[in-house]
Order: structure tokens, then sequence, then C-alpha cells
């Protein structure tokens, strides 16, 4: 968060800060919405948010999934989340990530580009959410498991914010079975280690 502070105070491009990052690197925050509520409720996790580090002509964008699945700059991208606070985690073994599969992870989230986001988080890959997403790219890309998909009904989902949005999206029909992937399964992903 140094890093940030300075930049912030000093009034230089962020985007200078993101030469430590690498191609493949995964960042997390806490967006300022009411499904991030939720999700953090139900993670019980500061992070309701994440996406990919992949580098465009030395420019770091963030490859995400929102509405539609996309990228952003990396500086807007942090300059969105909750006073600006991210954290960024990497392959603990470099080796299992070389060029030529970092261009194939960046393949494919590009050809995930312009779907829908899932905002009820179905694990088909018709629509995707931002955890599914990073999972997927790194599973189907790499055959690499950060963390192993759960059910619905394993997570906290007893919560006043997490009930709320449940009854809203699916109504009576809670499909408390279908794997799910969380940020903040992510982030605690014994194969990653802190970068920043």
């Amino acid at each position: 968060m140094r890093n940030l502070l300075f930049f912030i105070l000093f009034g230089l491009p962020l985007v200078a800060c993101s030469q430590q990052y690498r191609d493949g690197d995964i960042i997390f925050q806490s967006s300022p919405s009411r499904q991030s509520a939720a999700i953090e409720e139900a993670t019980q996790s500061p992070y309701s948010h994440c996406g990919v580090i992949f580098y465009e002509n030395n420019v770091a964008y963030v490859y995400e999934a929102v509405q539609p699945v996309g990228k952003r700059r990396l500086d807007e991208w942090i300059q969105s989340g909750v006073n600006g606070e991210f954290i960024v985690k990497r392959l603990k073994d470099s080796l299992l990530l070389t060029e030529n599969d970092v261009n194939a992870l960046k393949t494919y989230a590009i050809q995930q580009f312009g779907k829908n986001y899932d905002g009820k988080f179905n694990w088909s890959d018709k629509e995707m959410y931002c955890s599914e997403l990073v999972y997927k790219c790194y599973w189907n890309v790499l055959h690499i498991k950060l963390a192993a998909p759960q059910p619905l009904r394993e997570f906290n989902i007893d919560g006043p914010i997490v009930r709320k949005i449940m009854k809203e999206r699916y109504g009576n029909e809670i499909p408390y079975d279908e794997p799910m992937i969380s940020p903040n399964q992510l982030v605690n992903s014994p194969l990653l280690l802190t970068v920043n």
C-alpha cells in the first residue's frame, strides 16, 4: 500500500508503479457495491472482486468479468475499488508460467470478452463472474487448480445482505448445490504468494 500512497501523494500516474507486476498476476480489491457487500458477507473476506494483470504495449491492464467481460487499465481498476486498496498475488512456482503459458492465458481471457456478467454465479461458461474467470483461466489453460470450487450451501449464506440478494436473484429456486469459486478462496490459495 505504500507504493499506492506514494503515487497518489505525488500525483504520479499509477500505471508507472505497475512494472513491479507480471503478466498473469492476480489482483484483488473490494468494490463499492451492494453485491460486493453480499460477497464479503458470504465469504467473510475483505475482497469481493478480482482479475488478471496483462501488459499491452508496456501498459498494465486488468482482465476482469464485469458487465461485460473485458479489461481496464490497472490504474483505473485500482481507483475504482474501496479506498484504492488492493492486493496482488502470483504463482509461487514461477516455472509453472512460461511465456507460452502467459500467451495462452491471455488468449483464453480475451476469448471471454463480451460475455455477460453472471450475476447468478452459475458454473457454465455462457456467462462469467470475476473469480470464475480467474479460476478458469488457470484451470482450463494450465490445469492449475488454484482452489476447490464449493457448493453455495457451504458459504456463509445466512447473513441478511446475502439472503436479500439471493431472494432477488433466485426467488425460491436457490441453487444450493451449484459449484462456485470466490475471490476469498483464490486470495488464500496455497499456490499463490503475495506480491503487494
